[in-house]
């Protein structure tokens, strides 16, 4: 029976593709002729999940990254990469680390060089988005829900 159930489970990259990205250098050409390129740069990442039918699941990452300093933005890159992932036999607590864990760190790879190629061509000197804990991240989201969940139940038993 363990080998039926092991037997019905897959998993498989269907496609992986760039689904909507734009770069923006508002303060171009001004910006290349400042000596001193100290800007901050914010990074702000998320991933979705939409079902495609019954064993197809698309999850797409978006990061966005901007590089600014005295409030001016030197650049803007907003990019969705996304992938259409074959999902079948998992449910409950594996599916949602599936999608919250495992498929976006298949998609960073495509979505960092993407990011990092931007902006170079761009006319700005190399930029490496550092790796990221995918894993880490799903189970901080899972802790956040269950203390908001937990909140709730609080607050609603007082009332």
């Amino acid at each position: 029976m363990a080998e039926e159930q092991a037997a019905e489970k897959r998993l498989s990259i269907g496609k992986i593709y760039l689904k909507d990205f734009s770069f923006e250098s508002p303060q171009a050409p001004a910006v290349f002729q400042q000596n001193d390129w100290k800007p901050q740069t914010d990074l702000n990442l998320r991933s979705s999940h939409t079902k495609v039918g019954d064993e197809h699941h698309e999850v797409t990452l978006t990061i966005t990254v901007q590089a600014k300093a005295d409030d001016k933005t030197f650049f803007l890159v907003e990019l969705q990469q996304a992938g259409l992932f074959e999902i079948a036999g998992y449910e409950g607590e594996e599916l949602g680390a599936i999608i919250g864990s495992f498929c976006p760190n298949i998609l960073f790879p495509y979505a960092r060089e993407t990011i990092a190629s931007l902006i170079q061509k761009g006319g700005f000197p190399e930029f490496v988005l550092q790796p990221i804990n995918f894993d880490a991240l799903y189970l901080q989201s899972k802790q956040q829900q269950a203390a908001a969940q937990a909140a709730d139940v609080a607050d609603t038993e007082k009332h």
